[in-house]
């Protein structure tokens, strides 16, 4: 970087990108100076090397800032209500697990009943189903309520950003082409010709009768 380049000339790759051509690297490092920025050494190897007029603290600073970054580790988020729990804590549990959904985590809904409510899960059922109404256009199910013990459990996921892979319409059959019609060339279709009669068998006349025999004597 600056002064410790010392191979001269270089091929010099301005602050925006532009190709600048080869150069002496004490006129490269006066360009870099002008411009308030650093000449770094950007591929070695090559040669002659290519340098480049940057602001190499801003460029430390975003390689620092880009290896730290961790890819999300999707985790399993739970809510919790009861069967008598009201309506405006039922749409605080709702935006608290569409949030969770937001952030790529998947939601446990949890229905949890104490004492007598066990008599009564239709209360129970009726909580679970708003719920999930509300967060339908949210989410996937994963796993459809059911009871486990004494609470009611359904599993949320986050709908994916893309097509699913093996989802969708794969497999389905394939609708058959439609015939194509004939190409014509604009004059009316010859009328087909008519089948020949069946030929029928020849009727012979019927033999012509015998004229009375004369009285005898």
């Amino acid at each position: 970087m600056n002064e410790q380049i010392r191979i001269t000339p270089i091929r010099l790759i301005g602050a925006e990108g532009e190709p600048l051509g080869i150069v002496a690297t004490v006129q490269a490092m006066e360009m870099a100076r002008e411009a308030g920025m650093d000449l770094v050494e950007v591929a070695d190897k090559e040669r002659p090397p290519v340098c480049k007029i940057m602001d190499y603290g801003k460029f430390k600073y975003a390689q620092s800032k880009k290896s730290h970054q961790k890819t999300h580790q999707q985790k399993l988020k739970e809510i919790r209500v009861r069967p008598k729990t009201g309506d405006h804590d039922i749409q605080t549990k709702i935006n608290q697990a569409r949030q969770f959904l937001e952030h790529n985590d998947k939601v446990q809904v949890n229905v949890l009943f104490r004492g007598r409510e066990m008599q009564h899960i239709e209360e129970g059922q009726r909580v679970m189903n708003q719920l999930l109404e509300a967060l339908v256009n949210d989410c996937k199910l994963e796993m459809p309520a059911k009871m486990e013990g004494k609470r009611m459990v359904a599993l949320l996921a986050p709908k994916s950003s893309g097509p699913e892979k093996g989802g969708g319409n794969q497999g389905a059959p394939k609708p058959k082409p439609k015939p194509k019609p004939p190409v014509t060339d604009g004059t009316a279709p010859a009328a087909a010709p008519k089948p020949p009669a069946p030929a029928t068998a020849a009727t012979t006349p019927p033999p012509a009768a015998k004229p009375p025999a004369p009285p005898k004597a």
